[in-house]
């Protein structure tokens, strides 16, 4: 599966003084180390996450401006119009900034373009929307960033706008009466690493005094689909929403945790990113994001079990849809993709379905270990994309460099969108895989696993478990720990369960332990009583039907030399 394992250097001295100081166990300092926490303070922080840690809201450039221009607002009873993108981020956004605006005693409406007939962002119909309700002032959530033009208009509409967004800015920013981004010029705020929905909690902090504390679960949600790094505030954010999801007060969210078999679970980064994200990205992709919306907006419990239960359908629907553009993209790079000279996959077809643009590009770079841009041209020649990179390529960055080509655009290092005329594919393919051939040696494009230490297999415990729980939530920035032990002597032979999951037992010879590998079958020809293997492994609990005991579950297996 991997090329390379990566072991990250041991700093013992620096293991000591974390260990001593923190009084934790000394794999916790080293996995602090490992995630580049050396300072002590930050690391007692990093463990605690507590709300009383997050910074001061009016540090962000022009918060000062947007909370006063709120204030207005709510003295002169105005309505505003909440404009968010169609993503998970986008939504839960939208529904923090709908309780904050009511609570104020505001009159909300709310706008989410429509991925195919609007396509991402500000839009120029939103205008004409906005005259027709006499709303004065709009609020754009995760989105508005480089939309200059759309701002003009609505200012020239007699519409004054707030942006709050975290995408990567251009050089000169919309005409706005106040924007809300760290990663803008001359921002002091110490954390640039917030989601939009993040951005929101801070403004909620801002109007209110203190962060709203039943809110915070939509805002984990939104923090961990956007796959931002679980550090700094994020980490603070997540912990502290994902504790209160059990508890919560939303009824959608409650439908939504119902219909999709995870309610009374303790949710976890995995479960908001493979359950719970993708049936509210559901709506979005396959119709219109205001049903996720109206489910988190619900008052009535069973208005918002039928929702949750659309969105069940929808994304069925994306999965099987999803399924076959993926087969087709794979067969084409297959037969059409030359290595050698493409160290970006640049993939077109008209009338691939918008919606999973970005999941078949994922898949893509997953497999193949390369960047990767999915294009769907429609009937006008017009083609809409969805792109994915790996370490090391800066998407955002390399398609400024190919802006000539490309109608608009946008993202961050690691996500984008953008929209390019079917004549302009082919210079954009030449062009992005020129810049791909200064940034990209060849040691970049093999796949490589970071693995936190090397340890005996006697080490993994159930007290070892306890300990690295400590480390949770894990997720972007902050991935569950990677150990390795090598050598050890497989005891039985591998049993494929389900679709394409191995497990087996091995040994060091004092200890026997369970090891699973989900989506492993193939290395079952490796495995044999008496071999011995390296593995890579993440530490869990197998309480299938019994006690909880420890359990290996794979990342890598090799031969052992």
């Amino acid at each position: 599966m991997y090329k390379n394992w990566q072991i990250q250097d041991a700093d013992p001295k620096l293991q000591a003084v974390l260990s001593d100081a923190l009084g934790v166990h000394p794999i916790i300092a080293q996995l602090l180390v490992n995630r580049e926490i050396r300072d002590i303070q930050e690391a007692r922080d990093f463990l605690k996450s507590d709300l009383s840690k997050l910074h001061d809201p009016f540090l962000l450039k022009n918060m000062d401006t947007a909370v006063r221009r709120i204030r207005r607002a709510q003295e002169k009873k105005e309505c505003v119009l909440v404009f968010g993108d169609y993503d998970v981020d986008g939504v839960t956004s939208s529904a923090l900034m709908n309780n904050v605006l009511t609570r104020l005693g505001l009159e909300v409406v709310h706008y989410i373009p429509h991925r195919f007939h609007h396509g991402y962002g500000l839009n120029e119909e939103v205008a004409e929307f906005a005259r027709e309700k006499d709303v004065k002032l709009l609020i754009a959530v995760d989105c508005g960033i480089n939309a200059h033009k759309e701002v003009d208009l609505l200012n020239q509409s007699g519409v004054e706008v707030i942006i709050i967004d975290h995408h990567e800015p251009d050089e000169e920013l919309p005409k706005a009466v106040a924007i809300i981004n760290p990663k803008q010029k001359d921002c002091p705020y110490p954390f640039k690493h917030l989601a939009s929905v993040g951005l929101v909690t801070k403004l909620i902090q801002a109007l209110t005094g203190k962060p709203s504390e039943d809110l915070l679960d939509l805002a984990a949600i939104g923090t961990i689909a956007d796959i931002v790094p679980l550090q700094g505030e994020n980490r603070i954010i997540v912990k502290s929403g994902l504790a209160r999801i059990a508890d919560t007060r939303n009824k959608g969210l409650l439908a939504l945790l119902e219909t999709a078999k995870i309610k009374g679970k303790k949710v976890t980064p995995f479960h908001v990113g493979f359950i719970l994200g993708p049936r509210i990205n559901a709506a979005g992709r396959m119709d219109t994001a205001h049903t996720s919306l109206d489910l988190f907006l619900s008052e009535d419990p069973q208005k918002a079990f039928d929702l949750a239960k659309t969105l069940e359908r929808h994304n069925s629907e994306r999965q099987k849809m999803q399924g076959n553009i993926v087969e087709e993209a794979m067969t084409i790079v297959e037969q059409d993709v030359n290595f050698k000279d493409q160290k970006v996959i640049v993939l077109s077809k008209e009338g691939w379905h918008k919606g999973v643009l970005g999941i078949v590009a994922s898949k893509i770079t997953d497999k193949y270990y390369r960047p990767a841009v999915v294009i769907s041209i429609d009937e006008d020649g017009i083609g809409t994309a969805s792109a994915r990179s790996i370490n090391g390529f800066h998407l955002h960055n390399a398609l400024s460099s190919c802006a000539r080509y490309l109608e608009a655009f946008g993202g961050h290092e690691g996500a984008a969108g953008l929209t390019i005329k079917e004549e302009n594919i082919d210079p954009f393919k030449t062009l992005i895989n020129e810049i791909a051939q200064e940034m990209l040696e060849a040691k970049k494009l093999v796949p490589t696993l970071s693995i936190d230490c090397e340890i005996p297999l006697s080490s993994v415990t159930m007290e070892m478990a306890g300990i690295i729980g400590e480390m949770e939530p894990f997720g972007e920035g902050n991935p569950a720990p990677v150990f390795c032990s090598r050598a050890v002597t497989v005891k039985t032979f591998p049993k494929i369960m389900g679709k394409d999951t191995l497990k087996f037992w091995v040994s060091d010879g004092d200890y026997t332990i369970s090891a699973v590998g989900f989506g492993m079958a193939r290395y079952s020809g490796l495995i044999h009583p008496g071999g011995k293997i390296d593995l890579a492994y993440q530490i869990t609990l197998d309480d299938w039907n019994k006690e909880p005991t420890p359990q290996l579950k794979l990342k890598d297996i090799r031969l052992s030399e």
